[in-house]
């Protein structure tokens, strides 16, 4: 296994579980795989070539299906699984998170027992975090401190990380609570990057609404990683922010891992969780 497919697999196993992609068995020119996707109850089985990511790897066949799911629920996984591999493959580029999003918003709509629509309220985006307030002024001094709850500094071939996550009730205290923090934590402000991800659930007018949205901040795709690990988690009315300092060694994948770690040691930390 090399290690840009063994930093994708460990950052990916970090967001959704330990059980989503395992290793088989290796054979002369690949690795087989299994991939697991836990809405729908399947688990496809993929072939990765030595070579990836500059050879593409392939989804070949249904390994199981849930003992309750609807007929021909595999066969169609298994076939959106191959079209959405078409669209995301670059070779010299990882694909198997991109992947595993696209199938599942593919399949967002899909029950696994019956052939119904499955549709969980009203969701809302509000794109990236553009309004962000970084000078001190603006915060204004009415506003009072977000309790953040701080994960352990972590650092990896010269880079730090650290998270931090507080409780929100509105997109304005997502704002303002990065807002303050940039403007009040020098060292924070000159972070290299400052991930951020939030998801509010609340009650407007006896309906309920849901709105979520994540920042990269030049950490590209990190955000929506970020983002995924709270839908994962079940956290709602929560901000995570992510800061790293860049080491000057690059980590690839491996950084998703690490962001992740460091973002659900803060949410566990501050009691977010259900359980």
């Amino acid at each position: 296994m090399s290690e840009e497919l063994q930093n994708e697999i460990e950052a990916i196993n970090s967001i959704y579980d330990a059980q989503t992609i395992q290793h088989v068995v290796d054979t002369r020119s690949c690795g087989e795989y299994s991939l697991r996707i836990q809405q729908v109850e399947v688990t496809l089985r993929l072939s990765i070539p030595h070579q990836y990511p500059e050879s593409c790897l392939q989804v070949t066949a249904v390994q199981s299906v849930g003992s309750a799911s609807k007929k021909g629920l595999g066969n169609h996984v298994l076939e959106t699984a191959r079209d959405l591999l078409r669209r995301v493959f670059t070779p010299g580029q990882v694909c198997l998170f991109d992947l595993l999003q696209e199938l599942e918003q593919s399949l967002s709509q899909v029950s696994p027992t019956s052939g119904e629509e499955h549709v969980e309220g009203s969701e809302h985006s509000n794109g990236e975090f553009e309004n962000k307030i970084r000078n001190a002024e603006e915060v204004g001094d009415d506003l009072a401190p977000p309790r953040w709850v701080l994960s352990a500094a972590v650092t990896e071939k010269k880079s730090g990380f650290i998270a931090r996550a507080c409780t929100i009730k509105s997109t304005k205290d997502a704002q303002s609570a990065i807002a303050h923090l940039l403007a009040t934590d020098k060292r924070t402000s000159k972070a290299t990057h400052n991930i951020s991800a939030y998801r509010i659930r609340s009650l407007i007018k006896g309906k309920e609404m849901v709105f979520q949205d994540c920042d990269d901040d030049e950490e590209d795709a990190a955000g929506g990683r970020l983002l995924k690990l709270l839908q994962m988690m079940d956290v709602w009315n929560v901000l995570v922010v992510v800061s790293r300092w860049y080491g000057g060694v690059k980590l690839g994948s491996a950084r998703f891992g690490i962001i992740n770690a460091v973002a659900r040691e803060a949410i566990v930390a501050g009691r977010f969780t259900k359980s």
